[in-house]
């Protein structure tokens, strides 16, 4: 038996996404004797939460720019080791748009290579594990498409990415706890963070100290960010918003005012903040379209899975923020038991959960915690009325607050579909991944899944190409 006969007879799992979940789930199911091929769009692993300097900028301590080195590492090394044994195959810049399920039981993965995602591959597999994280909530105000308001994910990509900043001023603002390490970091990398704004109320925590006690590292955690941000005398408004981001060709500043105990801004509490960049975030969603096209359970917007991260579909798991938004250190548990469930399966064997025991007890207790803080950081209740007619909530097509308004109040629209159809929100490049939750807000109807056919945009040549190859296992250069 040849060597390319061996590796075909060993079963063979892809993983989308290499991020914490993603590198967790490759690292268990190779340890356990399968065959794994991790894909991912970036060009080096670790996802948002470990993205590195560019390797031509030099940064001499890129640790400076996490509180979890260590951990990053030891999955770093461990990747290394799988993939110089030939247990792993690592595939940097493919873009997946589709996983198909095979007649014979297993699976195409389609991908799109380099960054100008025109060229077609295809990998083949036993089976999926879906790590493709989540993505920034953005909610529209008047001013939010000026040049230097930023998302807060995306100021803190710029930072550990490419070490840019795009402002010596900021404000952050928004709600939830990425707030926290964002305006920490832009501190530490010298910019003047004249405020942070957090629109959930304080008092909020006390009732809810049963789940937050559970967890004492993260509750450190957030106190050794106040402290710092207390160090850079970043100055906290507690219950307060964003009403308007000011500016002519680029922001100049913002303008915040307080809320009410019903979410709605306090008449006559605003306060302008000259600031050069505004990093704005109001939370995430699971990245859930690779799912869907599979045609797995959702609830609600996050992948249902069962104890072993199994979805419905048989053959498909999934793992991390696709499932529920809960930080890297639930991600990194649900990735080892599903790894781990997805070796035994593949093997023909009934997984032991007694092996994955201790990962299961801290997915049980950070379930809870992000449960309880999902509770407290939430948008403003009234978030739509700070949204003028004018204000554009779609910016690929355009489309103003006014337009979806008079769609509902005009013209019947009772959902976000036909929202979509009567004003084209939701019909540009991202196919309302970044309007969705703002059009949905405006338009008073619920935010349900947009059930797209692609995970991203496709050229018709390639679909035109799509599943030519005979290769039983991949079609990459």
């Amino acid at each position: 038996m040849t060597d390319r006969d061996l590796e075909r007879r060993t079963p063979h799992l892809v993983v989308i996404g290499a991020g914490p979940a993603g590198l967790a789930a490759t690292l268990a199911a190779a340890a356990h004797g399968v065959r794994v091929t991790l894909l991912d769009s970036a060009t080096e692993a670790g996802g948002q939460f470990y993205r590195q300097p560019a390797t031509g900028l030099r940064a001499r301590r890129p640790q400076a720019l996490h509180h979890a080195w260590r951990t990053w590492e030891r999955l770093r090394n461990g990747l290394d080791t799988h993939v110089q044994a030939g247990r792993v195959r690592h595939l940097t810049d493919h873009h997946v748009w589709l996983v198909e399920h095979r007649p014979d039981g297993g699976f195409t993965v389609h991908t799109l290579l380099g960054p100008e995602q025109q060229d077609p591959a295809e990998v083949r597999a036993d089976a999926v594990l879906l790590a493709t994280g989540g993505y920034e909530k953005a909610l529209p105000f008047p001013g939010w498409t000026l040049p230097g308001v930023v998302t807060v994910g995306g100021a803190q990509a710029m930072l550990k990415g490419n070490l840019a900043l795009s402002g010596r001023t900021a404000v952050v603002a928004g709600t939830g706890p990425l707030l926290l390490p964002v305006a920490t970091g832009l501190a530490a990398a010298g910019v003047e963070v004249a405020a942070l704004v957090e629109a959930a109320d304080p008092k909020a925590f006390a009732r809810r100290t049963r789940a937050l006690a559970a967890q004492p590292g993260k509750i450190a955690e957030g106190a050794g960010y106040g402290a710092r941000l207390l160090r850079h005398r970043v100055r906290l408004l507690a219950r307060h918003t964003v009403v308007e981001a000011h500016g002519t060709e680029r922001l100049e500043a913002v303008t915040v005012a307080a809320l009410d105990a019903d979410g709605r801004v306090r008449p006559g509490t605003g306060r302008r903040i000259p600031c050069e960049t505004l990093a704005v975030g109001h939370g995430m969603l699971p990245h859930t379209d690779l799912a869907e096209t599979l045609g797995c359970r959702l609830d609600g917007l996050a992948v249902h899975v069962d104890e072993e991260q199994r979805t419905d579909v048989p053959g498909v798991w999934a793992a991390g923020e696709t499932t529920g938004i809960g930080g890297a250190a639930l991600s990194l548990a649900e990735g080892h038991i599903a790894g781990r469930s997805a070796a035994a399966r593949l093997h023909g064997a009934r997984p032991d959960p007694a092996q994955w025991a201790a990962a299961a007890r801290t997915r049980t207790r950070l379930r809870a915690f992000f449960a309880a803080l999902d509770s407290v950081y939430a948008p403003p209740a009234h978030w739509p009325e700070q949204v003028t007619d004018d204000t554009v909530v779609c910016r690929c097509e355009e489309v103003t607050g006014g337009a979806i308004r008079a769609a509902v109040a005009e013209l019947g629209a009772g959902d976000l579909r036909t929202v979509k159809l009567l004003t084209r929100a939701g019909m540009g490049w991202c196919q309302g991944r970044m309007c969705g939750p703002a059009v949905a807000g405006l338009a008073g109807c619920e935010l349900t899944p947009a059930r797209r056919p692609f995970a991203r945009p496709v050229p018709l040549g390639v679909l035109a190409r799509a599943g030519e190859s005979e290769d039983d296992d991949a079609r990459v250069p």
